[in-house]
């Protein structure tokens, strides 16, 4: 347990709990934390996430930018709705995704778990998509990842991102659940204006 890791923790669970709300600022905490995470990922050998983190900073700006349009459109962040059958193709190509970048690093690095950690690293990158394109499902996915990354960072003695990640199941399971409701707001404000 290092100061950095605790700061990047801190740090983390501050921008989630402003993306929950969806609040603008959740950008450039988050951002803030990849940054922090790419780091310590890499010192224990977990390329994947720490690759995972720049990728991550990228779709950050990408969120950022569709999130402050949509704001200047509507003066609100709406939760856009997403087909079954989109959710079904991308999960499958994350899938694929992280299939390819797992066999690289497990050829070519040293990595921790570089199956477990490629998978993780295809499945966290379309939950931010999903949430960069304000989408509900990206709160499933995140209760289903964070869990296997409790059990990944309990196994690597990282027990305060353990925490941080088990804090992360929480939340997202709040932001599920209050994203639902906002959405039930936004869509009886649409059918009070017709």
């Amino acid at each position: 347990m290092s100061p950095l890791e605790i700061f990047a923790v801190i740090i983390s669970i501050i921008g989630v709990a402003l993306t929950i709300k969806r609040n603008m600022w959740c950008w450039a905490f988050n951002f803030l934390a990849y940054l922090l995470y790419a780091y310590l990922f890499f010192e224990f050998k977990f390329y994947g996430q720490s690759i995972l983190q720049f990728f991550f900073v990228v779709v950050n700006f990408y969120g950022f930018y569709h999130w402050l349009k949509g704001k200047q459109q509507d003066h609100e962040i709406r939760i856009e709705p997403i087909a079954t059958k989109t959710v079904i193709i991308q999960m499958i190509l994350a899938a694929i995704a992280g299939l390819v970048f797992g066999f690289s690093l497990q050829h070519f690095t040293d990595a921790t778990l570089p199956m477990l950690d490629s998978q993780l690293a295809a499945f966290s990158l379309l939950a931010t998509y999903w949430t960069s394109r304000k989408h509900i499902a990206t709160w499933v996915l995140w209760i289903f990842v964070n869990i296997i990354y409790v059990g990944t960072f309990l196994h690597q003695s990282l027990f305060p991102t353990a925490g941080l990640y088990a804090a992360f199941v929480g939340l997202a399971i709040y932001g599920w659940i209050h994203w639902e409701q906002v959405k039930k707001k936004q869509q009886n404000k649409v059918l009070d204006s017709i």
